[in-house]
């Protein structure tokens, strides 16, 4: 059933075929929104899927009211992009959905003209979580998320397009990894952090620093051991292991919109090298010519931002 039949069966706003009816009536009193958000995302075939999210979410009357708000609002092709099928949005609850919904809006209204230049905003969101703002010669972006068509304007805000759904944070960067599955790093991390000679900091800098974290998949690290001769995590030496896992992360929050051609500093000292010029790479100086693929971007955490790779980044 679309959006704006149960909104009207709701009484949550006048369908638009209402004929207009004039009334003596206070200077003051306010008119409803004839062109809210609700109905941006109603009238344009491309936000079906987000038109079903909203449903599953029972924020139809929300983007109808007053506002003023800001959405950066996913289309079709973005909930394709990030792997959301309407299957995916039949298993949330209403509440989950929700939490999804409000982690794309803001309770004001954000111009693409008044988004700062340079370092990330922060901006608290209407599900209480904080999303990051920022523009550049490339465009304007939400979490690392480029705006791909800003400015839609309804009478209650604003709706900037966005290529990804912007997913809030679960947990810092190690529950982050235990959620992703990242069962190699996460071993391995757990071994650095409590083995003799390891570091017993490590997880707790981890879970509390602001950082960016490059991730190896599961994979990554299976390739590692076959490259060593080795089939366990638990047979690197531990001093190797720590040097290895320091020379993923990156001090503060670094989103793919952030990240350019040349050398990255990395927190425990020496550098990496990118290169976006075909597709996304990072490589460590002792990869050779073996760049790793970034195979995933902007995963948000609560202290930082993890990007995936899919091999392990040698210093």
């Amino acid at each position: 059933m679309k959006l704006n039949k149960i909104i009207s069966r709701t009484g949550l706003f006048f369908l638009l075929s209402t004929p207009l009816i004039m009334v003596s009536c206070d200077k003051d009193e306010k008119t409803e929104p004839a062109n809210t958000i609700t109905d941006v995302v109603v009238n344009n075939e491309n936000f079906s899927t987000l038109e079903a999210a909203v449903l599953k979410a029972n924020l139809q009357g929300t983007l109808s009211g007053a506002g003023p708000f800001t959405v950066f609002a996913p289309d079709n092709a973005a909930f394709t992009a990030s792997g959301i099928t309407g299957t995916t949005l039949n298993s949330l609850t209403q509440a989950q959905a929700a939490n999804i919904i409000l982690y794309h809006a803001i309770g004001s209204k954000i111009m693409a003209a008044d988004v700062p230049a340079g370092p990330n905003a922060k901006v608290v969101t209407a599900s209480g979580d904080s999303v990051f703002v920022t523009k550049n010669a490339n465009g304007v972006f939400v979490n690392g998320i480029k705006v791909n068509t800003a400015d839609v304007a309804a009478d209650n805000g604003v709706v900037h397009v966005v290529g990804r759904v912007i997913m809030p944070p679960t947990g810092n960067i190690v529950e982050t990894a235990v959620a992703s599955r990242l069962d190699s790093l996460v071993k391995a991390v757990t071994r650095a952090t409590t083995a003799p000679g390891g570091d017993p900091t490590l997880a707790n800098t981890l879970s509390t620093a602001r950082l960016t974290v490059f991730a190896p998949t599961n994979a990554a690290f299976t390739q590692l051991l076959g490259a060593l001769s080795l089939t366990d995590i638990n047979q690197i030496p531990i001093s190797t292991l720590l040097a290895v896992l320091r020379y993923h992360v990156v001090a503060g929050r670094a989103f793919s919109s952030d990240l350019s051609n040349g050398s990255l500093a990395m927190l425990a000292g020496g550098n990496t090298t990118i290169s976006l010029t075909t597709g996304a790479t990072i490589r460590g100086n002792g990869n050779s010519g073996n760049a790793s693929n970034i195979t995933a971007t902007n995963i948000m955490c609560r202290n930082g931002v993890v990007h995936l790779i899919d091999r392990v980044l040698l210093p």
